[in-house]
């Protein structure tokens, strides 16, 4: 595998780290070096699993990539379909700290993507985040609001190993499934994912999947993906192939 440098957590400035003051220092803006981010939600049913691992095989560019697996061997029934090839990370207990730990290790294993499928065990599952808060509200008296002070920089440390990652990270959530009626006819349709409020906005692309296998682009920092509606998408070439086309496109020459 192509090396990669070792994931850095950078949301606070180094010499601020330290305790000492910080150094505030702008550079020119260019995002040569940045890595795709790209969440898939949806309800059970949709395809999100597939689709997230061939997103991953594309962003991967056909090499091994590493799957964090909390949906007990879903992935694994595609192996080897498509050319897909990819090693797994079982996981049946949630603490956010462990993806950041399990990422880390898939840094040091040198794997080019991720994919997190599904990273709403992270939120709602067994010592997910929602039952951090609530264990933690016992050190003040039973007081739940209180206990997101243990449960949000849980979740923050969380979000900021995905976002420090030193390859692409695809991640799956479920979405709160909602029954409605259409023409008399029960329909189920997803709602917002599985996940804190506003997770959504940490990815450079966000789709959602119904249950036609039909892909919506809800969010993109990507041009080429802005507002696309993909019927039966192919992840590789519909999603993964215009975000590592605008990841590498050369940046404009300007004046000093």
């Amino acid at each position: 595998m192509s090396q990669l440098p070792p994931p850095v957590r950078t949301g606070r400035p180094a010499a601020e780290q330290n305790g000492s003051e910080p150094q505030f220092v702008f550079r020119p803006a260019s995002k040569a070096g940045r890595k795709g981010r790209v969440s898939i939600q949806g309800v059970s049913g949709s395809g999100k699993t597939w689709t997230g691992l061939s997103i991953t095989h594309g962003l991967a560019e056909g090499r091994r990539f590493a799957v964090i697996d909390t949906e007990r061997g879903a992935a694994s029934l595609y192996s080897g379909i498509g050319g897909i090839h990819f090693d797994t990370l079982a996981m049946d207990r949630y603490d956010p700290r462990n993806l950041g730990r399990a990422l880390d290790a898939a840094a040091q294993s040198q794997y080019p993507a991720v994919f997190v499928d599904s990273l709403s065990h992270f939120w709602k599952g067994t010592d997910g985040t929602l039952e951090q808060v609530d264990r933690a509200k016992a050190k003040y008296g039973g007081n739940k609001f209180a206990g997101w002070k243990d449960g949000t920089p849980m979740q923050n440390d969380m979000v900021a190993a995905i976002l420090d990652y030193p390859g692409h990270v695809v991640c799956s959530m479920r979405s709160y499934t909602e029954w409605v009626l259409d023409n008399g006819k029960p329909q189920r349709v997803g709602m917002r994912p599985e996940q804190r409020k506003g997770i959504e906005f940490e990815f450079d692309v966000a789709v959602a999947m119904d249950l036609e296998n039909t892909l919506e682009v809800l969010k993109t920092r990507c041009p080429a993906l802005h507002q696309k509606v993909i019927q039966r998408p192919n992840g590789a070439r519909d999603v993964a192939g215009p975000l590592l086309a605008w990841l590498a496109e050369p940046e404009p020459t300007t004046e000093p």
